[in-house]
């Protein structure tokens, strides 16, 4: 057996079925592309669902592929096994209706055996016990033992999806045999695979029957094949490791995780769960944001801020301090930019993204600690020794705190968690989680019939040139349903042999027009692709009725077209002017293009200077004023990229793509429609820069007339403020100047009037000083005084009386503020703010609490303040000593 590298393995499994006829595809990206059921992409087959359905044409017949993948649904035994990790890649190769068994499993035996050279001594295969089709061929065109072949049920050797209908076949899966001796008989094998001495590597899935909605499996006229073999997995056997962690690419990962943490692998078992954890999260997240995907608090944002934060966590554990994540990543990219040279180019992006987000949860955890001590605050008055499950569940998923960081601190106060509510708190959100994420739907089933229309349909799209075309229509949806015709007041789906619509898609929206022949006419409300790429034409029969191979007119509305034409190719002059303005590192993540303005989202990691948005904006009208023609040329991948210019960050594209160029400012991949010279733009302005995400600003932007209006809308409304100023629109500035002036020094003598009435009150509080076994208090309420100023006269009273208890309440537009202060020797006598005030708010609907020298709280029942007030003297009564 060779010692091979996980990146040898990678390259000889894919040359192998090169050499078979198949086309190497790169990995598809893992944010899913026309896939709204899948969250990232957990299968080597996923991107590939619409081939195996038949509703989008494949490349080739003949694929194989290195695919990335995600999954996170065992994301806590991750660490814990040394197999578990959320990040992998999986060989795969796919026949599309092309070669079935015969073929495929000569292959893998050869590719076994022969190129990776694993000895059949060590190898098992088990098949479908139904699949004698399948015995056959591995015994006849193979060498392997027959006693080596096992037969197993539908739960091993059979994939389905679940109890519905579609597309399903038996498998046959290969295994390595860990152990020495061998294995007889079935039971023996199932024991040892239980036991981990066994271990399957590569599935081979021969996908022969559709499964009807009577559970009837019908056989398929062109059966696929679809296989998968984890790269770490059979890694780990041709380096003869125990654990996936232990492979080349990953070891490398773990042990600068050891360097930088100071300790060694293998010597602490709690450790070493944080090592594995660290190592297989920052492998996870650089991949992540490689592709696009950005922390946030939903979808798979919150996937990656998970696996951020869970291995930051584990670094605050082994004593890493501050942010160190993001230089792990370096050590990621080094391993794995042969195959995924996108890694190198996105390094430093990939960098800035994990350090902003590991300061943020920096912040987060030490917020955490304030939480935390406050719920230990009341345990200890409450004389408990148990801080709740659900409380310690809070801290954990909403602070992002470690339970073990949590069970270390109470257990210095002797305070233990409620460990059995902690983990059904825990187990109520996997629950959630799985329920909102739903299972993986291989071939995509429940898609409804917007998706389910025949591949041999296609629309040809004539709309760069021309907004007006005579078509045919080939397809009618009607609801839920495929119709003949449609009929006035039906709103439903027209596809046509061409058009000049065009689909929403690179965030251009979709065009808006007319449909029309002699029979009827309709409005086009918008036009959208499927997820095999058919244009959809959504309608409104106005009058008559449109019939299935009708000759029709699609029309498209012209001065919407030529708007969002004008704000697209700003898009692009305002990408090239960011580039040249803040840095070469901005790149595009996310836009929209409509009518009336663009949004352009890009990656920056601070907000852009009002200085620098001017330039920008200097720049780009600069070339509009230039009317540099636009020029759309097609050509390969590799030559639009050797010209410079720039893709889509997490796009796939194909052999030949369209260049849209403005002169030599701008030059970037699109298939969207664009003005032909940049002087029709007319004028561009920005109107906002925000952010949006960790790294990721927002500046939406007007163009042409959209400008003009803004413009006029604001001499309109300089001209009303100047009325109501009552001066010129050219001395507004001036005028607002003058006011501010007079306005604070209106302010100022409102607040020497009220220091005077203060002062005045004070004199008269101190004159009604009372006493209580022996310490002097003063429990009053105070008109219309803000919780700082209140603050302040408690503090002056306090000194005033030099030894005592000061007890203040105030209503101040609408909010209800009580605040208690003490002098030392009040305290040593049983005086108690935090507890005083606790008592008292309650009466006027409030809370709060402090310290025994100072407590304050907020109310909602300003009629009860005074009751509230008025209680001090009977708290004190039982709490002086």
């Amino acid at each position: 057996m060779k010692n091979m590298s996980l990146n040898e393995i990678r390259e000889e499994y894919l040359k192998f079925f090169e050499s078979k006829g198949h086309l190497r595809l790169p990995s598809f990206p893992l944010v899913p592309q026309n896939d709204k059921g899948l969250l990232l992409i957990n299968a080597g087959m996923a991107p590939m669902k619409a081939y195996f359905t038949g509703l989008k044409k494949p490349p080739r017949s003949r694929v194989t592929t290195c695919q990335k993948c995600i999954r996170t649904g065992d994301i806590e035994n991750v660490g814990i096994t040394s197999r578990h990790g959320t990040f992998f890649e999986m060989l795969g190769n796919f026949s599309f209706g092309d070669y079935f068994k015969k073929e495929v499993i000569p292959w893998a035996w050869e590719f076994i055996t022969e190129v990776l050279q694993i000895p059949k001594e060590k190898l098992y295969v088990t098949i479908y016990i139904e699949d004698d089709e399948a015995f056959d061929i591995w015994t006849e065109t193979t060498d392997v033992d027959p006693k080596r072949i096992f037969r197993l049920g539908k739960e091993d050797n059979f994939w389905e999806i679940g109890q519905g209908s579609g597309p399903c076949g038996p498998s046959s899966e290969i295994h390595f045999d860990r152990g020495e001796g061998a294995v007889t008989t079935v039971e023996e094998f199932v024991k040892y695979a239980d036991e981990d001495r066994i271990v399957e590597f590569w599935n081979l899935v021969f996908t022969q029957f559709d499964k009807d909605e009577n559970g009837i499996y019908n056989k398929l006229s062109h059966p696929n094949i679809d296989t998968g073999m984890g790269l770490e997995r059979i890694a780990t056997i041709m380096q003869g490791t125990n654990s996936i962690f232990e492979i080349d690419t990953i070891r490398a990962i773990l042990d600068e995780v050891c360097k930088v943490a100071y300790v060694n692998y293998g010597e602490d078992k709690k450790n070493d769960i944080s090592i594995r954890i660290i190592t297989d999260h920052v492998r996870s997240v650089t991949f992540m944001i490689c592709d696009g995907v950005l922390p946030s608090n939903e979808g798979r944002g919150y996937v990656l801020r998970r696996l951020l934060r869970r291995a930051a966590r584990h670094g605050k554990l082994l004593g890493i301090e501050g942010t160190f994540l993001y230089n792990l990543c370096d050590i990621v990219v080094a391993n794995s930019q042969g195959a995924y040279p996108e890694l190198k180019e996105k390094l430093e992006y990939i960098k800035s993204i994990v350090k902003l987000e590991e300061e943020r949860f920096n912040e987060t955890i030490d917020s955490g600690i304030n939480i935390l001590n406050d719920y230990i605050k009341e345990i200890e008055s409450n004389s408990s020794k148990i801080l709740s499950g659900l409380h310690a569940f809070k801290l954990y998923d909403t602070y992002g705190f470690p339970l073990e960081l949590t069970q270390e601190i109470l257990e210095e106060k002797g305070v233990t968690v409620d460990l059995e509510g902690f983990n059904k708190e825990m187990n109520d959100q996997r629950a959630r989680a799985r329920k909102a994420r739903g299972e993986f739907n291989y071939m995509g089933s429940e898609e409804g019939v917007l998706n389910k229309i025949p591949s041999q349909y296609n629309t040809q799209f004539d709309g760069y040139e021309s907004i007006k075309e005579n078509s045919k229509v080939i397809i009618l949806i009607n609801g839920n349903e495929f119709a003949e015709k449609l009929e006035k007041g039906d709103v439903g789906v027209l596809l046509t042999e061409k058009t000049p619509f065009y689909a929403e898609m690179g965030g251009q929206v979709g065009d808006k027009g007319i449909a029309y022949s002699d029979n009827f006419k309709a409005i086009v409300t918008d036009c959208k692709k499927n997820v095999s790429g058919k244009t959809l034409h959504f309608v409104e029969i106005l009058e008559g009725e449109v019939c299935i191979g009708e000759d029709i007119t699609l029309e498209v509305d012209a001065v919407r077209r030529a708007n969002i034409r004008k704000n697209h190719t700003a898009t692009h002059m305002l990408q090239a002017a960011l580039k040249a303005v803040i840095g070469e590192h901005v790149h595009q993540s996310g836009s929209l293009v409509d009518d009336e303005k663009l949004r352009f989202d890009f990656a920056h990691f601070t907000a852009v200077s009002e200085e620098e948005l001017s330039k920008v904006e200097q720049l780009v009208n600069e070339n509009i004023m230039k009317a540099i023609n636009v020029v759309t040329e097609e050509m390969s991948i590799s030559d639009a990229k050797g010209k410079g210019a720039t893709a889509l960050f997490d796009e796939k594209y194909g052999d030949v793509v369209r260049v849209v160029s403005v002169g030599e400012f701008s030059m970037e991949l699109c298939g969207g429609t664009h003005v032909f010279n940049s002087g029709e733009i007319g004028m561009f302005k920005i109107v906002s820069e925000s952010g949006v995400a960790a790294g990721v600003r927002r500046i939406e932007a007007i163009t042409g007339f959209n400008v003009l209006a803004s413009l006029n809308e604001k001499i309109k409304e300089i001209k009303e403020i100047s009325s109501l100023l009552k001066t010129t629109p050219k001395d507004v500035i001036n005028k607002i100047n003058i006011n501010l002036k007079e306005l604070k020094e209106k302010e100022k003598e409102i607040i020497q009037l009220k220091k005077e009435k203060s002062k005045a009150a004070e004199a008269e509080i101190i004159g009604n000083v009372k006493e209580i076994k022996g310490i002097k208090y003063i429990s009053t309420v105070i008109d219309n005084l803000d919780p700082n100023s209140l603050r302040e006269m408690g503090d002056r009273l306090k000194d005033n009386i030099k030894e005592g208890i000061v007890v203040l309440g105030s209503e101040f537009e609408g909010k209800v503020s009580i605040v208690a202060m003490a002098t030392k020797d009040a305290v040593s006598k049983g005086v108690h703010c935090g507890k005083l005030i606790k008592e008292i708010s309650a009466i006027a609907g409030g809370s709060g609490g402090g310290r025994p020298d100072m407590a304050q709280a907020g109310c909602k029942d300003a009629e009860k303040l005074i009751d509230a007030i008025n209680y001090v003297e009977k708290v004190l009564e039982s709490s002086v000593k």
